[in-house]
């Protein structure tokens, strides 16, 4: 596959500026555009100059560079969490013309956290079951969307387990989920040490999606397609 023209909006912030650094040295890329506040007129404005979008801003601003890649045909990527149901009805719009990479949490550990959740839901059916997910002080959405896919991942043939979140310090994400059965219980965690591991999956996710039909992706996509 040829290298990628990539587009980042949020460029600025916590995830998209470490998805632009790692781009660099990224040998599937061969140019990155950083998308601030900025410049997202413009880029909404005329055709997209790219063969993906990555975007890590917010929930009003993702579905609008959705449809701006959807008039141009190109492959969108987004991390943006906490969308309301109209917004989610429209990136599923977006996703009828062009492949849409959607995922709360684009590390691998945390993927893989949701299979064994999923697994353990299954051989432990009748324990109880809770998540505790920590995030840093400011990060506005309660519980994260991490956590309320893992709660959805866990919840086997029952109810969701019930989650609880703590915002506190600079932590870039940590999820726990705990069964407990009679005199026992099983605890799943994992822990991001650095936002690298999102920028990292969401290239990954990129890298992945351009060339595919149209369609809404997610991880177990890319984890589970070749």
């Amino acid at each position: 596959m040829n290298p990628l023209r990539l587009a980042v909006c949020g460029a600025e912030g916590r995830v998209g500026s470490r998805v632009c650094a790692l781009a660099e040295a990224d040998a599937r890329v061969r140019s990155v555009a950083r998308i601030g506040r900025a410049d997202a007129a413009a880029f909404l404005k005329g055709p997209v100059q790219a063969d993906a979008v990555i975007d890590f801003s917010r929930p009003e601003a993702t579905v609008r560079f959705a449809h701006a890649c959807a008039r141009s045909r190109v492959a969108f990527v987004t991390g943006v969490t906490a969308l309301s149901a109209s917004q989610r009805a429209r990136l599923a719009a977006a996703a009828r013309r062009i492949p849409v990479f959607a995922a709360p949490n684009f590390s691998r550990g945390a993927a893989a956290l949701e299979r064994l959740a999923r697994a353990a839901a299954e051989i432990l059916a009748g324990w109880d079951a809770a998540i505790v997910e920590t995030h840093r002080a400011g990060k506005r959405d309660a519980p994260s969307g991490t956590a309320l896919s893992l709660s959805h991942a866990a919840a086997g043939a029952g109810a969701p387990p019930p989650i609880s979140s703590l915002r506190v310090g600079t932590v870039p994400g940590d999820h726990a989920l705990t069964f407990a059965g009679a005199d026992e219980r099983v605890e799943l965690v994992h822990r991001a040490e650095s936002r690298d591991a999102f920028a990292r999956g969401a290239l990954d996710a990129a890298a992945w999606i351009v060339g595919r039909k149209a369609g809404l992706y997610s991880m177990v996509d890319l984890l589970e397609r070749p």
